[in-house]
């Protein structure tokens, strides 16, 4: 099959997941066979951009033309099967849409997070999980300054939405929830129910190796508010202060606008190790040796990889119950759910973990077994191919 794969690739800076995401996918489809072809802008090139340049960004976000005009005639004279959309914020807009339609080639879009209703794409505001603009209106964004918190870098966002909303629904011929808990939580958008699917991300299988395990849990992410990692801290601190003779060590991977604070925290507390952005082998090392993962998103989760990438390493995931999380972790079974936004149930999850040595053990092996039957990448791939033949026989 001849696909072309349209992406904006998101800041090297901020490591994405995203990305990621998109790289696998590209990467499993080549080995399969399939001619896959990458239209991308990178928000890493904005940076040498000149200042008259920067300023056309928030024209660009709501609409550009030169991207319709330049992905319309790749496509013509390229003329493949589908047109499989990721990410189109900043760089290329629902332009992209347009050009598909021009060239009569199908577009299967998959839905990474919120954004087709939200403006900052999370549904998270001022520290909470916030719905208002769950119908795809965007008035309380440009009302609160969700983006950034700024209604000028919320305006363009917002006015995106408004505009190409008919054409979000009306000129994809496949859209991928990446959870069923995404899905229901875009309803109000009005995507066409007997298009859309739901299709888990793809994580490449890693051996199982034996490792000696230590009395260790994880957190990988971005240190921000969104990831929960305020609740992760104050957690802690009650974990601490809670046991006689607490017998766990927290590992923090990652960075973000809170890894100065995290650092600052960190460094009076002994039990604590802040390990920065490692790669993604060394993260799964650290992982792979925990006693737990743990993921206190305050944020409602599209997927969380990081809690299926434990899974398929054997350790299990200690997550915030909601967004997708309770549909990707069985309570008791595989992994461990506690109370979102409440340190105190992140206190008593961890305890549970420094108490129960054996029973995460146990969960851990049936993380595994979990992500053999569900989160197999052969079955994820297959799936993709049977979406992609869909939007084929069915174009909109």
């Amino acid at each position: 099959m001849k696909i072309v794969v349209v992406h904006s690739r998101y800041r090297s800076a901020a490591p994405s997941g995203e990305n990621r995401v998109v790289d696998q996918e590209i990467a499993a489809l080549r080995a399969l066979g399939h001619d896959v072809e990458l239209f991308e802008r990178r928000s890493d090139d904005i940076e040498e951009w000149s200042p008259v340049r920067k300023a056309t960004l928030p024209a660009a976000v709501v609409w550009n033309g030169q991207i319709r005009r330049e992905l319309r005639d790749s496509l013509r004279a390229r003329r493949p099967d589908v047109v499989h959309i990721h990410n189109t914020f900043p760089l290329l807009s629902a332009s992209v849409l347009y050009a598909c339609r021009d060239a009569g080639v199908p577009a299967v879009a998959t839905i990474h997070n919120y954004k087709l209703a939200c403006a900052s794409g999370d549904f998270f505001r001022d520290g909470a999980v916030c719905h208002d603009c769950a119908d795809g209106v965007p008035i309380g964004a440009m009302r609160h300054g969700c983006y950034r918190g700024s209604r000028a870098a919320t305006a363009p966002i917002a006015l995106a939405v408004t505009v190409h909303r008919r054409a979000w629904r009306t000129m994809v011929s496949a859209y991928v929830c990446i959870s069923a808990a995404q899905r229901d939580l875009l309803r109000g958008v009005g995507l066409p129910a007997e298009r859309v699917f739901v299709r888990h991300n793809m994580i490449p299988a890693r051996p199982v190796r034996e490792v000696a395990k230590r009395p260790v849990v994880v957190y990988a992410g971005r240190l921000d508010a969104t990831k929960g990692v305020p609740v992760l801290m104050a957690g802690w601190d009650r974990y601490l202060s809670e046991l006689d003779r607490p017998g766990l060590e927290l590992t923090i991977a990652g960075s973000g606008p809170l890894e100065d604070t995290v650092r600052a925290w960190a460094s009076t507390r002994p039990s604590v190790r802040v390990a920065g952005q490692l790669d993604p082998d060394a993260c799964a090392a650290e992982m792979a040796a925990a006693r737990a993962v743990v993921l206190p998103s305050a944020w409602e989760e599209t997927f969380g990889l990081a809690a299926v990438e434990a899974m398929a390493l054997g350790v299990a995931p200690l997550a915030a119950a909601h967004g997708s999380f309770p549909e990707l972790i069985t309570d008791g079974v595989d992994g461990v759910l506690f109370r979102p936004g409440d340190p105190a149930a992140l206190a008593a999850a961890l305890a549970q973990a420094d108490a129960n040595n054996k029973a995460f053990d146990e969960y851990g092996a049936q993380a595994r077994k979990t992500y053999e039957q569900r989160f197999n990448p052969v079955d994820s791939l297959a799936r993709l191919l049977d979406i992609y033949e869909d939007a084929v026989a069915n174009p909109a």
